[in-house]
């Protein structure tokens, strides 16, 4: 298994999928309460808007270092394990 390969793979799957979604809440922002009810499984007021250019660079970066390190993690497990 290429780890370094498999590691930037989920770099570039995350940020699409971390785009497409961005994007569906910042075009459809209707979405919101039942993304935070059925995905998060919470219940937020959304009463303010926290789309910005600012907020889509920082959560990009966050869920692309949770992403590579959940790959890390199962990469790891599958070595162990494998053995």
């Amino acid at each position: 298994m290429n780890t370094k390969h498999l590691l930037k793979t989920t770099s570039a799957w995350i940020s699409i999928v971390y785009i497409i979604c961005f994007a569906g809440v910042a075009l459809f922002p209707g979405i919101r309460p039942d993304f935070m009810r059925y995905a998060l499984h919470t219940g937020v007021d959304m009463g303010v808007n926290v789309l910005t250019l600012g907020t889509f660079i920082s959560g990009l970066v966050i869920w692309n270092i949770i992403a590579v390190l959940a790959v890390w993690l199962f990469v790891s497990l599958y070595k162990k394990i494998g053995q």
